[in-house]
């Protein structure tokens, strides 16, 4: 039993702490709720009990699931790059710009759709090496360069939008619409499911190979567990530390534009949209393995989903929904949640150990 709990040691702590944060959300509900009963199915059955919510979840989850992956990239090179967020914006405005000038082109639509993604991933890529040239050459930091970063991009694509493609016909700010031939078709009737979901779950083996089966995934791996030995060892580490930031920044780059094409078909964020942030809680929640990110990015979503179905149909504040959120997500992530309990099955396993070969001897 004991070696069963260390060799599933954090996925156990993972079930329990979303056990413990669902009964501290129940108890929540009881005391905020007058109808607790209600608002406690709404916030947990509720994102299930319609094709279209359960459609809210995957349209959320796909592009967290890219953000995650481009978070997870340079963490597993131990670079904290939370650059994602405004990669992902930037690629987007960049990548809407690249389709409006070319629709003049009238390109087939899977011609076109293929090049605005390769420019949109390759922006990203661009925009991703930024802070890790920075950081290889001139030893940077890496957290206030991409947080810098991120208002750069933010301030670049709202004047790209504003100054050259804005749509003003439409009373708000947003570029013109994109030409239907490079939309991503949505394919599921009464849901916004659309090929981007289906490029994420791509990217994510396409991740995962590179990380666990690649010379340079593993030089990445290597960099983040051990860099002194990695770099004494042999391994270019300036070389990983820009790759990783080019390869997440491509990821966050394809992810964003996927978006645009599959959900809004024109360019219309006015701030960030804050998916890079939840890459940073996927990647965490998922230790930075993609397809542990691919469902952690899901559940963050059903929890999301779950929030605003009871805050809509029930008597629970806005307030209270983020707090509950907060909590679950507090629990997951936290490393040294029943860490002790690991520490005593070890020590007496190591104990075990040791009297079994004394009694050989």
């Amino acid at each position: 039993m004991e070696k069963f709990v260390l060799k599933y040691f954090n996925l156990l702590r993972t079930i329990i702490a979303i056990l413990i944060g669902f009964a501290i959300s129940v108890l929540i509900l009881v005391i905020v709720s007058t109808s607790s009963i209600e608002s406690i199915k709404y916030l947990f059955l509720g994102p299930f009990m319609s094709v279209s919510r359960i459609g809210n979840i995957i349209e959320l989850a796909t592009p967290i699931i890219f953000c995650g992956i481009a978070i997870a990239i340079p963490f597993q090179a131990s670079q904290f790059n939370v650059g994602a967020e405004g990669t992902f914006f930037i690629s987007a405005a960049f990548g809407t710009a690249f389709a409006l000038i070319i629709q003049k082109l009238n390109l087939p639509g899977f011609i076109y759709i293929v090049l605005v993604l390769t420019f949109a991933t390759l922006f990203g890529g661009f925009w991703g090496f930024i802070p890790g040239y920075l950081k290889a050459r001139f030893k940077a930091n890496m957290v206030v360069l991409t947080l810098m970063l991120n208002y750069v991009a933010y301030f670049l694509s709202i004047y790209l939008i504003n100054y050259h493609f804005r749509d003003k016909s439409a009373g708000f700010l947003t570029s013109y619409r994109l030409p239907e031939n490079v939309f991503l078709k949505q394919f599921i009737p009464n849901t916004r499911i659309h090929i981007g979901f289906l490029i994420a779950i791509a990217s994510v083996f396409i991740a995962y190979y590179f990380l666990y089966h690649t010379t340079l995934g593993y030089e990445i791996r290597m960099v983040g567990f051990n860099f002194n030995f990695a770099k004494y060892s042999g391994i270019n580490v300036f070389k990983v530390i820009v790759l990783s930031s080019v390869i997440g920044g491509s990821f966050a780059g394809l992810g964003g534009m996927a978006e645009v094409m599959g959900i809004h078909r024109r360019f219309l964020w006015q701030s960030l949209p804050g998916y890079g942030w939840d890459g940073v809680v996927v990647a965490i929640i998922g230790k930075n393995n993609p397809i542990l990110i691919m469902f952690a990015s899901l559940f963050l979503a059903y929890l999301r989903i779950g929030g605003q179905v009871l805050n809509l149909l029930s008597d629970v504040p806005f307030e209270m929904v983020g707090v509950i959120e907060s909590i679950i997500i507090l629990l997951i992530t936290a490393e040294a949640f029943l860490e002790n309990v690991k520490y005593r099955i070890t020590v007496k396993e190591a104990e075990k150990e040791a009297f079994k070969n004394e009694s050989l001897s």
